[in-house]
């Protein structure tokens, strides 16, 4: 038995030495991961995801390294502006590992490098721009970041996918103008749009007010027009009748007897001047229902007053109108009587105005 167990004892230490070495040998790679290998302090290659064999003792794991996108966010850093302005700028960095040796042979601490230099680089792009500027040129910012970075992490193997300002933290004073500033412009813009809105109105109101005068102007126009036609028609038929059955001076004078007392009976009618041809006007009247002139008629009827815009002197506007359409009335009555005398019938009655 003393002899079994000394040959197991040393079986026994050989084995757990071959899966050791073994277990040294073997080495399993995860996905998106890279492993650095060096023998004896000297990089030899880059483990890819999967199994892989390396020697025991001599190879050894130096850096494990993950090869995805990875997000960077700095800390708020102070930046002064072209205009002499501290603002605080917060910036996140998004990158990734594309050579696992630079990464980890070219540069002792690629996040460190790369803060740092997301910090100058921002410094010195805003440091060209002013407040305003930067405030309103994001899209700007973040393309010059990332190309400057990504051209200075090339060379560590790391490429800078985008750049993006997360936040721009101007002072409070800055803040307090710029609200100010603010509500200044949406009063200006109210107050514009307001003005325009006013001024519209009135434009319409005007249009809408001439749009009438026109067409109310070309109503009366037309109608105007259709009263002229209509007048002129009647003219025409009128003096196309009288031509037509040749009517004699002396009816012509007879209607022009009749109305003269509907000239002096208008309603405003205060001053009224008789006309010279009235006693030609009688006198023609007479003649013909056989009648001679008498010249007390022509006597009776006292000669038209003078047309100086008022009435006689002594005489009221009121009364002297009166009296002329008495006078008309009696001549046209005189006429009648005549009229009906030639025919045999008995004379119209009538109320006769008494001549003073």
């Amino acid at each position: 038995m003393g002899g079994v167990m000394e040959l197991l004892v040393p079986i026994i230490v050989a084995a757990v030495v071959v899966a050791f070495a073994v277990l040294s040998t073997v080495r399993v790679v995860p996905q998106a991961r890279r492993y650095n290998i060096e023998r004896f302090g000297r990089y030899r290659t880059t483990l890819q995801p999967g199994l892989n064999f390396i020697v025991p003792v001599a190879d050894r794991v130096n850096n494990k390294l993950d090869v995805r996108e990875q997000v960077m966010s700095s800390r708020p850093q102070p930046v002064i502006t072209e205009d002499n302005l501290v603002v605080n700028i917060d910036t996140v960095l998004y990158f990734q590992i594309t050579d696992p040796r630079a990464a980890a042979y070219e540069v002792a601490n690629y996040l460190q490098a790369i803060d740092q230099l997301t910090v100058t680089t921002l410094r010195n792009v805003i440091g060209s721009m002013d407040l305003e500027r930067t405030l309103t040129s994001r899209e700007e910012i973040n393309t010059r970041l990332r190309n400057v970075l990504d051209d200075a992490t090339g060379k560590w193997g790391i490429r800078v996918n985008r750049v993006e300002i997360k936040a721009i933290d101007p002072p409070s004073t800055i803040k307090e103008a710029m609200e100010k500033q603010m509500r200044a412009e949406r009063d200006k813009r109210a107050l514009i749009l307001h003005a325009e809105g006013e001024r519209q109105a009135k434009i319409l109101t005007a249009e809408g007010t001439r749009q009438q005068e026109i067409l109310v102007a070309q109503g009366d126009r037309q109608a105007a027009i259709l009263r002229a036609d209509g007048e002129a028609t009647a003219l025409e038929r009128v003096f196309q009748a009288v031509h037509r059955n040749d009517a004699d001076p002396k009816v012509l004078a007879y209607k022009y007897l009749e109305m003269l007392p509907q000239l002096a009976g208008g309603e405003h009618s205060t001053f009224w001047v008789i006309p010279g041809e009235l006693t030609q006007a009688v006198r023609a009247v007479t003649e013909a229902f056989g009648g001679t002139p008498h010249e007390e008629s022509a006597a009776d009827i006292p000669s038209p007053p003078q047309v100086n815009g008022a009435a006689p002197s002594g005489t009221d506007p009121a009364q002297a109108a009166e009296l002329a359409a008495r006078q008309a009335q009696d001549a046209v009555d005189d006429a009648r009587a005549e009229v009906a005398a030639a025919e045999g019938g008995p004379a119209p009655s009538g109320d006769r105005g008494v001549t003073s």
